[in-house]
């Protein structure tokens, strides 16, 4: 009898490699397949976890949100014109709005309702490998997301805090590490710039033109790791670690072009289909028969679309109307945010078993939805423009 660790590396291999010829014959995007088949492989036994399979999809996650970082160019963002950002903010404003709104008048759980604002920009980064970052829609998609990320991370943060602490002391403390540590970035990123402009060379020290010794990916990675210690010493929610280490690089190296196909081949060939695997792996396909799994999930995940479409309204005047349905849709995937509340929520038994299948299932909808609309609507593009 074969080991199962065994059948599970050689499965992972087969789906990795495979993966793309799935998606490419089913025509759609590869991440809801590698979720599906996850699913699929897991259902039938032949993906079990363990601890080895589960930290790699960890850092797999953690190195999505890596290279959805190194997307952000802040120079962009911070000479964006006013009426960008002031319409962005508006449109965040209005999409809590209607999110929160929504989940009251149909009577869904308190953390599912706190859980539908919530906004990633993982995803974009393999939105911006497909259809690539000069893309108007994914610019001021990336402007919105990352100050709907900020805010997200910081709203799981004091929710994880107070689900484990209450409102306490305790509480406190962690907000303000939370508070310092953004300080901190800000007050590093001010001096390194100061440094980098008193001594342009610096940067070639550390990012050497003729490299042959990969000092750049050294760099990126030994950037990655000790963001994440950082966030691991504090207490915090790894995930900001990871953008914000990926920001970083943008912001400091954005002239190394190769550096970003580099890390995003490294990324997307290896690490981060383990997590996509491991989350279709995280759902049971047993629990679909249950009475309002389905019916719940798909309520959660078109009430989520909706508000950030309704929401979208606001940004038509910036690109049109294809755009900012667009950014709706690129903005509606907050896979590992409502993953992490959920099990969050299910751990602490705030959550039934019933409702965790829903927003897992949700996480999975808005994702296959999102996208296959998203590849639809790009595809027509591009016929019109011939």
């Amino acid at each position: 009898m074969i080991d199962s660790n065994i059948t599970l590396i050689l499965v992972l291999s087969l789906l990795i490699w495979g993966s793309p010829f799935i998606a490419k014959a089913l025509r759609m995007p590869i991440p809801p397949v590698e979720i599906m088949l996850g699913a699929i492989f897991a259902y039938l036994g032949f993906i079990e976890h363990n601890e080895y399979f589960d930290l790699i999809a960890k850092v797999g996650f953690l190195y999505l949100l890596f290279l959805a970082g190194m997307e952000v160019d802040l120079k962009q963002i911070t000479t964006s014109p006013k009426e960008v950002i002031q319409k962005s903010i508006l449109f965040l404003i209005l999409m809590v709005f209607f999110s929160i709104t929504s989940g009251l008048l149909f009577g869904l759980h308190t953390i599912v309702i706190i859980s539908m604002p919530l906004i990633s920009i993982g995803l974009l980064a393999a939105l911006s490998k497909e259809y690539g970052k000069d893309q108007p829609w994914i610019r001021l998609a990336i402007i919105a997301g990352v100050l709907g990320e900020i805010g997200s991370i910081v709203v799981l943060t004091i929710f994880n805090a107070t689900i484990t602490t209450g409102f306490s002391f305790a509480l406190l403390i962690k907000m303000g590490y939370l508070v310092l540590f953004i300080l901190a970035v800000y007050l590093i990123y001010r001096l390194l710039h100061l440094l980098f402009w008193w001594f342009p060379e610096f940067k070639n020290t550390l990012m050497p033109k003729l490299d042959t010794s990969d000092q750049d990916i050294r760099l990126s990675m030994a950037l990655f790791f000790i963001l994440i210690a950082v966030m691991l010493s504090l207490d915090l929610k790894l995930a900001l670690g990871a953008f914000i280490a990926g920001v970083a690089i943008s912001a400091f190296f954005h002239h190394e072009k190769a550096l970003e196909e580099k890390m995003s081949s490294l990324g997307f060939g290896f690490l981060v289909p383990i997590f996509f695997i491991n989350v279709g792996a995280s759902f049971d396909l047993g629990a679909l028969p249950l009475e309002g799994v389905i019916s719940g999930a798909l309520l959660i995940t078109l009430l989520m679309i909706l508000s950030r479409i309704l929401a979208a309204v606001v940004l038509r005047g910036i690109s049109g109307s294809k755009d900012a349905l667009l950014i709706a849709l690129s903005l509606s995937m907050p896979l590992t945010l409502l993953v992490a509340v959920a099990t969050i929520g299910y751990e602490t038994k705030l959550l039934d078993l019933l409702t965790y299948y829903q927003l897992i299932l949700a996480s999975i909808f808005e994702i296959l939805i999102s996208m296959t609309i998203i590849k639809m609507i790009q595809a027509k593009k591009s016929v019109q423009e011939d």
